[in-house]
């Protein structure tokens, strides 16, 4: 399935994949991918462990070199240190002695960007800092200990220190992983906010599909090399789930939920693509993404 997204100048797009391939050795993550994410879209990038989900993000960041094809993003060919683009990783506790406010967390994003030294530099670093808490409403946690605080509210604190170069574009690598069902919801509500509130484009890699189906705009699947592109009722059907995994798959609708049968992931209870409520029937068995 081609990407199915209207036609975007490749100067106006916000990431730009063409003809990309990833191989590692002699296996090959995915191959002849062409996608186009304008501005403000949110695409999740669904599929099994091993796909190369978390491999793509770290093409777009720089991290990993295509293998074939070329990889655009905020404007610009991927590298290191675009200041445009925003990277918000798997939620991972940090313990009581890190010795790290919850501000000092968020200024790493700045630090990161090298803004430059003096005076006017600590001043606008205060006031970026300070915006980016007040976008995730974390002012009331701030300046506490971040090994004192919950997984939440650390996970809130990472997504400031990913908006405090006002990103045009949001990497966000499994941001779900480990928390409650509640802080599932507020994550993505919170990511899903700067997007209409700035345009930003999202990139969102994940096994907990259920909070952010309803905020999706298109789904990349990948499935062993290959990869399907289109809306959530294009991609989570029978027929192009039974292509991807090269066996028969059934995606079966149960109480408003869709049910994907057969993948031998232990992947899906999928709920329904079309208009799903906060807070009802979707889970994807949560592991690391390895190449």
């Amino acid at each position: 399935m081609p990407d199915s997204s209207p036609a975007v100048e490749p100067e106006h797009a916000a990431v730009e994949l063409r003809n990309a391939r990833l191989a590692f050795g002699d296996r090959t993550l995915w191959a002849d991918l062409d996608l186009t994410v304008r501005p403000g879209e949110f695409v999740a990038v669904l599929g099994p462990n091993g796909a190369g989900k978390s491999s793509l993000l770290k093409v777009l960041l720089g991290q990993l070199p295509l293998s074939g094809g070329t990889a655009t993003i905020a404007g610009s060919p991927a590298k290191t240190g675009n200041a445009h683009v925003g990277y918000v990783p798997q939620q991972k506790s940090l313990d009581e002695g890190v010795p790290l406010r919850g501000r000092d967390l968020v200024g790493l994003g700045v630090d990161g960007h090298r803004w430059g030294t003096g005076v006017r530099f600590w001043k606008t670093r205060r006031t970026a800092v300070d915006a980016a808490i007040a976008q995730v409403g974390a002012e009331s946690y701030a300046n506490a200990p971040i090994g004192s605080l919950s997984g939440g509210e650390q996970q809130r604190l990472r997504i400031a220190q990913a908006l405090v170069g006002d990103p045009r574009v949001l990497l966000c690598d499994e941001p779900l992983l480990s928390l409650d069902i509640a802080n599932q919801h507020l994550v993505s509500a919170l990511i899903d906010r700067r997007r209409r509130d700035h345009d930003t484009a999202v990139l969102f890699v994940t096994h907990e599909i259920n909070p952010i189906l309803p905020l999706v705009d298109r789904v990349l699947y990948l499935v062993d090399g290959q990869f399907r592109i289109g809306t959530p009722t294009e991609v989570m059907t029978s027929e192009v789930l039974s292509e991807l995994y090269r066996t028969d798959v059934e995606v079966l609708e149960v109480r408003g939920r869709l049910v994907v049968v057969g993948t031998g992931d232990a992947i899906d209870a999928l709920g329904s693509a079309g208009g799903l409520r906060p807070g009802e029937g979707v889970h994807h068995d949560h592991h690391e993404d390895h190449a």
